[in-house]
């Protein structure tokens, strides 16, 4: 794959866990729509490949940050956030024990 498809393929896919990420929060999801635009707008010009290279590895990073790291929140009284945690969040969790067993 071209450098030019993997750096579409990353716009799309940055764009796509936004709204995954950030649904129904009208106002993160402008500001992640404005910050993923302005960083390819400002890169648009690179002609390195190893920089390109670099600055789509960055970006894979950033994806793979955005769809396991951050949990929505939402403000139910003064003192109150519930959270929201995405199905995909809660797959990669390992439950707590106490009493770890041991292995044979």
């Amino acid at each position: 794959m071209g450098q030019a498809a993997k750096v579409l393929q990353l716009f799309k896919t940055l764009h796509r866990t936004r709204q995954q990420v950030f649904k129904n929060d009208t106002r993160a999801l402008e500001a992640a729509r404005i910050k993923i635009n302005e960083e390819f707008k400002n890169n648009k010009n690179e002609a390195s490949s190893k920089k390109i290279e670099e600055l789509i590895k960055i970006g894979s990073d950033v994806e793979l940050l955005l769809r396991t790291s951050v949990i929505q929140g939402i403000h139910t009284d003064h003192n109150t956030l519930k959270l929201v945690p995405r199905k995909d969040l809660l797959l990669e969790n390992v439950p707590y024990c106490d009493t770890p067993t041991q292995k044979h």
